[in-house]
């Protein structure tokens, strides 16, 4: 994380340097444009897009985090996991699963989304597009009827 950080600092860091240069440039040229100004111009969209793909490498890696934590706390949750921490007690109401179960269920989900974002049509489908089925028949109910 820290890596992350530092990165999207340094170029930062750079893009603010780089506009202080162009506008420099266009003072020292008068406004007119020169091989100077072209220069700091170019220099400064390169820093432009540098920064912006730190800025994309720290979202993806904040929304990687997100997503394990609140995997972590979803199987915590179903597990029954919680029910030991802190003096919480189960109180949703709901049974708990296996951690493999919830695994098995995820899968599934994503196999459906994968099949309706590529546009296979039917979610059925797209749950049977995969050879490695994600369910379990020793669960009832996932059995077919």
């Amino acid at each position: 994380m820290d890596n992350i950080v530092d990165s999207l600092d340094n170029a930062y860091q750079e893009f603010v340097v780089a506009a202080a240069n162009v506008l420099e440039a266009k003072e020292i040229s008068g406004g007119q444009k020169t091989a100077a100004t072209d220069d700091a111009l170019e220099n400064f969209k390169q820093k432009w897009e540098l920064f912006r793909v730190s800025c994309d490498q720290a979202e993806e890696f904040v929304e990687s985090v997100k997503q394990r934590i609140g995997s972590e706390c979803l199987v915590d949750e179903a597990t029954g996991s919680l029910s030991g921490k802190s003096g919480q007690a189960g109180t949703t109401g709901l049974p708990h699963i296996s951690a493999v179960r919830l695994e098995q269920m995820s899968k599934a989900v994503r196999c459906i989304v994968i099949g309706l974002q590529q546009g296979s049509g039917t979610s059925a489908g797209a749950a049977h597009a995969h050879p490695s089925a994600p369910f379990d028949a020793r669960f009832s109910e996932d059995a077919a009827p």
